[in-house]
């Protein structure tokens, strides 16, 4: 299982599923990450949190632990 976190700078990935309950992935969803929609990782920082991804033409920063609920192929 390939998760958002480990996803290379610069690549187009989509997303599959969205592990997670309650309200952690109804806000990963309220910020347009859903199934089937295609993410861009634009940059990481230096430690790995948070990861900058383009989403639905817009840009999103997420937290390593929120990065790891998301599962891209």
């Amino acid at each position: 299982m390939k998760t958002l976190r480990d996803a290379a700078i610069g690549e187009t990935v989509k997303v599959v599923k969205l592990h997670g309950e309650g309200a952690v992935k109804r806000r990963i969803m309220d910020m347009g990450v859903t199934k089937g929609v295609e993410v861009f990782v634009r940059k990481v920082a230096p430690l790995g949190d948070p990861v900058e991804v383009t989403v639905r033409d817009y840009e999103l920063s997420l937290r390593k632990q929120d990065a790891e609920m998301i599962e891209v192929e």
